[in-house]
């Protein structure tokens, strides 16, 4: 009979743990999952290759219903102590947030009750496992459930559509939290979630339960495009069916339960016939606001009219990025947010496409321009004599070379990827984004003539644009391939398979940029799509670029009022990062211009001319490439410097490298541990050399050492004849593995299934290859040999 200390972790959990749960009363089918992967593994970019991290990995969550999980344990194998897995545990129960923590070997468990006030861990016999009813009991405890309304309400199940579709983690606790908020009476709830993170499915789930529950009876949804309540209704929203309405042309009709509406279609802006008041002021009693950071001041005013009408009702905001300005601040009306799950963290997670960044200079942006004395624009008015730069480009002043410069850079950069990647180009207004189209189309022109929906312009003023809107999102739809824009698709576009985001605006905002960004961050790995670029024409990114990217809530304070004043020129012009005495930065608009004024006191508001020039020299100054490290950091340089930075990090001298090399059982380990440091070897060697082992590119890049290449080092090993003791056959064998190693390297070598394929099959069936040493150690120990004989000179 195997003894329990030789027991692997699976059947500790399938002998001992399993039945323990099951006496206690825990339903395996509904209540238990095992090997729980919460998150899908951080995908790391380098070049065109991508690999994903770890999967965190629960061994068991327990659930009181579906979605409502109460209990996490970790197993060990029974070498380990009952208390091993406990820290592993509660880092996984923060993140999940959940209220108590197991670990087991098999002898019994050892608990964490991180509602106790008291004894905070005690040791359990297996016997003493908690049933479903205490488990739940602390739960509520934990979440402050003391009612048997709220507890009703917080236990309504989450809508199930028949599919394998189930909510992630962070969905999970941002539904919960927001439900057991309102079924504690909270009437003011605010949810962070970055951009392409499902915060429409998590309204619907969190609407559902509570319509269901009978908490909330008649639900609005408010957004601000069009585009957000199509996708809305025709998305996750269907399954309301025909209790579900979406108010057109104000026109209202009070049957329904759940209302989809934009401000707008509630609004006249007079008092007298907004169509919001057509319902009485308790008629809902759930409103949901869709990226309720946004809007002008008219349509901020408006939202918050709406609001204020029917303030009896339970208000949730929805949104990536919480406004904090002088004027308008989301967290003041709202309150804290109730979850916050950031872009960073969902990069981290691998539920986000990380990106890379291309930063291109042109010269009239890196030098500015200055027209020559007398110069006219294309309509003959004479072009004021100033310096004029980035800030100025588009808006003041139009170079039609600029234009095709950048244009041709962007056909160059897919020509160099893939000229039908779905791109978004950015642009400062509907006049640019047209004339961006046209010098795409120009640059573009043979695949403009295969299809002239190849670019198209996607504005707020053109309707066969619009039109072409969701063909660009649907990733099956080849065309439209580029779309050129101004505002329209800054939020709330579900576009998948977008690879490629242009910068080639002046952003002029934190919460705009991420919004932009957020463009880029869905991941379709069925259509290949796993990360992005951006390719910046204006700097913006360099102005972004803080420590913090997205992690709290951005706020814009004044200044202190010990800091030193500088005249507003030198301060809009030196684009420094300026940050309040918290390390939150502070951003700046530029002022517009000052009004003319104009005999008689009348004041004119009308913008300036714009000057469309041509016949100016314009060239590509410089390129920089930057990849997103391993703590979501943009970082600039070559890949061989970021692999000599994260190697030297992780090993201090060449000897530190060289002895853990010798002593890991498995060189997989170490190739694991530097992938986890966002080191993809596979990159390297593309960058590098093919034919070099991965010790040697490690050697070679990180300290300098001359590499050989994997056939050398077999060539070696041959020349000392290091198998005399094995059999013929077993050599045989053996030099198979050193051929294998010269071609492919020695993570394929290491797997035991190497013996399945040719020429190994030859020799006989893996059983009878291991057998030919004698067992699987003596075969095991025979690799090791091969492998410190290839490493030798080192």
């Amino acid at each position: 009979m195997t003894k329990k200390n030789d027991l692997s972790e699976r059947d500790i959990c399938t002998k001992f743990i399993t039945p323990a749960l099951e006496r206690a009363g825990w339903d395996m089918q509904k209540q238990v999952r095992e090997e729980v992967g919460f998150t899908d593994g951080r995908i790391y970019v380098k070049g065109n290759l991508t690999t994903r991290g770890k999967r965190k990995r629960a061994d068991y969550i327990l659930y009181y219903k579906p979605n409502i999980p109460v209990a996490i344990i970790e197993a060990k194998d029974n070498k380990h102590s009952v208390m091993a897995g406990i820290q592993q545990g509660l880092d996984y129960a923060t993140i999940l947030d959940i209220p108590t923590v197991f670990s087991s070997n098999g002898d019994g468990f050892y608990e964490h009750d991180r509602t106790a006030n008291d004894q905070v861990e005690r040791e359990l016999s297996l016997h003493e496992f908690p049933t479903p009813e205490q488990l739940w009991e602390r739960y509520k405890r934990y979440k402050g459930i003391t009612t048997p309304e709220a507890e009703c309400i917080s236990a309504q199940d989450y809508f199930f559509d028949g599919t394998r579709r189930s909510p992630r983690y962070y969905q999970q606790i941002a539904v919960n939290r927001t439900v057991e908020a309102i079924a504690k009476g909270q009437q003011r709830i605010l949810l962070t979630m970055a951009t392409g993170t499902g915060k429409t499915y998590t309204a619907f789930q969190i609407i559902h339960r509570l319509w269901k529950s009978g908490a909330k009876k008649r639900i609005l949804f408010l957004a601000d495009r069009n585009a957000l309540i199509d996708q809305t209704r025709r998305g996750d929203f269907r399954h309301f069916k025909d209790k579900m309405t979406v108010i057109k042309q104000k026109k209202i009709d009070k049957s329904y339960e759940i209302y989809l509406a934009l401000y707008q279609g509630l609004t006249n802006y007079d008092e007298d016939k907004d169509a919001y008041r057509e319902f009485s002021e308790d008629f809902f009693d759930l409103i949901v606001i869709d990226e309720c950071h946004r809007g002008s001041a008219s349509e901020d005013s408006a939202w918050r009219e709406i609001l204020d009408y029917f303030k009896t009702a339970t208000h949730i905001g929805l949104t990536a990025t919480p406004k904090e300005t002088e004027s308008v601040s989301s967290t003041e009306y709202f309150g804290d947010p109730i979850y916050t799950y950031s872009l960073k963290q969902g990069i981290q997670d691998g539920f986000l496409a990380p990106y890379k960044v291309l930063r291109v200079g042109l010269d009239v942006d890196l030098e500015g321009w200055r027209p020559e004395p007398g110069k006219t624009d294309k309509s003959g008015q004479l072009v004021d004599d100033r310096i004029y730069n980035r800030k100025d480009y588009d808006k003041r002043l139009v170079i039609d070379e600029r234009t095709e410069a950048v244009a041709n850079k962007i056909t160059e950069y897919l020509t160099k990827t893939n000229r039908f990647d779905k791109a978004i180009v950015f642009c400062v207004d509907i006049d640019h984004a047209q004339r961006m189209r046209a010098a795409l189309a120009n640059a573009n022109s043979d695949l403009m003539a295969q299809n002239p929906r190849y670019v198209m312009q996607v504005t707020g003023d053109n309707d066969e644009g619009k039109r072409e809107l969701d063909n660009f999102i649907n990733p099956e739809e080849r065309y439209p391939v580029i779309a050129t824009t101004s505002k329209l698709m800054t939020t709330g576009v579900d576009a998948q398979t977008c690879k490629l985001i242009v910068l080639d605006s002046n952003i002029g905002s934190m919460t705009e940029f991420k919004q932009i960004i957020g463009r880029g961050t869905r991941i379709n790995e069925e259509f290949g799509k796993t990360f992005f670029t951006i390719l910046d024409f204006r700097n913006v990114t360099d102005l972004f670029a803080d420590p913090d990217f997205d992690g709290d809530p951005v706020r814009v304070k004044e200044l202190g009022e010990n800091d030193d004043f500088e005249t507003p020129e030198q301060e809009i012009e030196e684009g420094e990062t300026i940050t309040d005495e918290m390390g939150e930065e502070i951003i700046f608009d530029r002022p517009n211009e000052p009004p003319e004024i104009i005999a008689g006191g009348d004041i004119i508001s009308e913008p300036r001319p714009k000057f469309y020039v041509n016949g100016v020299n314009v060239a590509i100054l410089n390129e920089r490439i930057q990849y997103m490290d391993g703590n979501g950091k943009l970082m600039t340089g070559s890949l061989k410097d970021y692999t000599r930075l994260k190697v030297r990090e992780q090993y201090h001298s060449l000897d530190d490298f060289l002895n853990k090399w010798h002593s890991v059982d498995r060189k997989q380990a170490i190739i694991d541990e530097l992938t986890e440091q966002g080191i993809v070897l596979e990159n390297l060697k593309e960058a590098i050399g093919k034919q070099m082992d991965i010790f040697d590119m490690i050697c070679h890049t990180a300290f300098d050492q001359p590499p050989l290449t994997r056939a050398e080092r077999a060539k070696q090993v041959r020349k000392r004849d290091v198998f005399t003791q094995y059999g013929e056959e077993a050599r045989q064998v053996l030099n198979a593995l050193l051929d294998k190693y010269a071609d492919e390297g020695i993570e394929t070598i290491e797997d035991i299934k190497v013996l399945k394929v040719n020429p190994f099959d030859q020799f006989g069936t893996p059983t009878e290859i291991i057998k030919i040493f004698g067992d699987k150690p003596q075969y095991l120990q025979a690799l090791t040999q091969l492998e410190h004989a290839l490493y030798q000179a080192a």
